[in-house]
């Protein structure tokens, strides 16, 4: 397929090049004819002014905007300011400056959530506010349909080549492992090693287990980003995912014979589920050309042995770092 947008020798921004996406999007561009441009010190932001002026010193060609405040239903539910206020705050500031300083390409990274909550399955990218978010993470949903709009909007008044996408749950290498703000898979991840270390009988699960979910390797999503700068230009966002769901319990089943706990699951009916069902109608990335190559288990697999090489204490020393 011919490229609309030629990446060979641009410069390029990874914004929020130090997280599990922005990394990924690094090891992904390695291979490229591009330049990788990164603020050093780091630069707030959330702060237009600092970044308005990082972006006038460092002028690039395409910008990846992967930056933003993350966290599961507990981070989210505890602190709904901050994620709506840092996440308006960062897009809505990259956005902007990237118009004014005349990048040539930027794609925004959205988020599952900001779906409706009893959306039809699975989600066109059609189904945006068409109905009630889900209550545990509206606050960084609506960041996030703020930010694909505000793509929308400078494309429409501006003709820039802004995209946006919208990845499906993701996991992989620097992850967050945190069991108060990470994800479900890797909140499992933790929680079944922690489990096998301690010899314990039990693993409790959060929720029904009866939940599904759309789980993408964080390395398949930074193959689909570029692959979308370079084929894509359009004012609607596009789906990224995997194509396959798993209920939540089987996901645990899963993550315990991959980590190697033999105990049991008891699922804790206390906690939330969380939306029903999430997953992505990709019809329109698969009539572009691309998809997903990593099975969950084995993307299971390799996750795990990062967070056993970067996260998991030695044997005997007791709990390891909080994060990846």
């Amino acid at each position: 397929m011919a490229d609309l947008f030629d990446l060979a020798g641009r410069r390029v921004w990874i914004a929020g090049e130090r997280g599990m996406v922005g990394r990924a999007i690094a090891r992904r561009l390695a291979g490229e004819n591009v330049t990788i441009v990164s603020p050093s010190p780091r630069v707030d932001l959330r702060d237009q002014a600092a970044t308005f002026a990082w972006m006038a010193a460092n002028p690039v060609d395409v910008v990846f905007l992967a930056a933003a405040r993350v966290g599961g239903i507990a981070a989210n539910t505890a602190n709904p300011a901050q994620f709506l206020y840092d996440n308006l705050m960062i897009e809505a500031n990259v956005i902007e400056g990237a118009r004014h300083h005349g990048v040539a390409k930027l794609v925004f990274l959205g988020s599952s959530c900001i779906y409706p909550r009893l959306a039809p399955q699975p989600i066109a990218e059609s189904a945006l506010l068409t109905g009630p978010l889900e209550p545990t993470n509206q606050w960084y949903a609506l960041a996030k349909i703020a930010g694909l709009k505000l793509c929308e909007a400078y494309r429409l008044e501006y003709g820039c080549d802004f995209i946006a996408a919208q990845p499906t749950n993701l996991y992989g290498p620097f992850d967050n492992f945190d069991l108060e703000s990470s994800h479900v898979l890797p909140a499992l991840l933790r929680k079944a090693h922690e489990a096998k270390l301690a010899g314990a009988a039990k693993l409790v699960v959060w929720g029904t287990g009866t939940p599904r979910r759309e789980f993408l390797h964080v390395d398949d999503l930074a193959d689909a980003l570029v692959f979308l700068v370079r084929h894509y230009s359009g004012d609607g966002f596009v789906n990224i995912g995997s194509g396959d769901e798993i209920p939540i319990g089987d996901l645990a089943r899963m993550v315990a014979q991959v980590v190697g706990f033999q105990g049991l699951l008891e699922f804790d009916r206390s906690r939330p589920d969380g939306t029903p069902r999430k997953l992505l109608d990709t019809r329109l990335l698969d009539t572009l050309g691309w998809r997903a190559t990593t099975p969950l288990q084995q993307g299971i697999a390799s996750a795990y042995r990062w967070f056993l090489a970067n996260v998991a204490p030695p044997s005997g020393t007791g709990h390891g770092p909080a994060t990846g």
